[in-house]
């Protein structure tokens, strides 16, 4: 399952990371509704919207069935494709690890997970992120290249996933693998 974590500063996924997850069919149920509670403290507002900050999470069919309604609320267009999906769960994954929120080896996990989701879609295996498919069982198995190595071509991708995004230049920074729990 990709892990839905929080970021450190306590940020909330934005609607369109969630519209994201939604598509990949990994939108966790049961922390979709305090994520709507929270767009709310933010400022959004709508009916739909309140509706589903109103759940408990525990009926993952009413969660299911009123997360896109209240996405179309906030003007979120969800993603089309699981391609476009999962190119915005990238972003997400590589400014967490620039910004020194998740770990490499963290990457590499939520990568495996994201193209499991995407039933293994060559699209989605073209993207940068998307090259280091296979990377979490090199560095479980201890074969290949050493820690360091992987942690580097990690790091390299994330930089080229979000090249040409409107991520600004201070997500992206060195990252000396302190952040988050690296497994060797």
């Amino acid at each position: 399952m990709i892990d839905h974590r929080e970021q450190r500063n306590n940020e909330t996924p934005t609607p369109n990371i969630v519209g994201a997850w939604f598509v990949l069919g990994a939108a966790a149920s049961e922390r979709v509704p305090w994520r709507a509670g929270q767009w709310l403290a933010e400022g959004h507002d709508g009916p739909t919207l309140r509706e589903l900050a109103g759940l408990n999470g525990r009926d993952p069919h009413a969660v299911t069935d009123l997360l896109p309604a209240a996405l179309a609320e906030l003007g979120v267009s969800m993603p089309t494709t699981v391609t476009a999906a999962a190119s915005e769960a990238f972003r997400y994954t590589a400014e967490l690890h620039l910004s020194g929120q998740a770990s490499a080896r963290w990457v590499a996990q939520q990568v495996e997970q994201i193209i499991i989701r995407t039933d293994y879609s060559n699209e989605v295996f073209d993207l940068p992120l998307g090259l280091i498919y296979g990377v979490d069982d090199e560095w479980e198995g201890g074969w290949g290249r050493t820690v360091e190595e992987l942690k580097a071509d990690i790091h390299a991708k994330c930089v080229e996933q979000l090249v040409g995004s409107s991520v600004s230049s201070s997500a992206i920074s060195t990252v000396d693998g302190n952040a988050g729990a690296d497994s060797e």
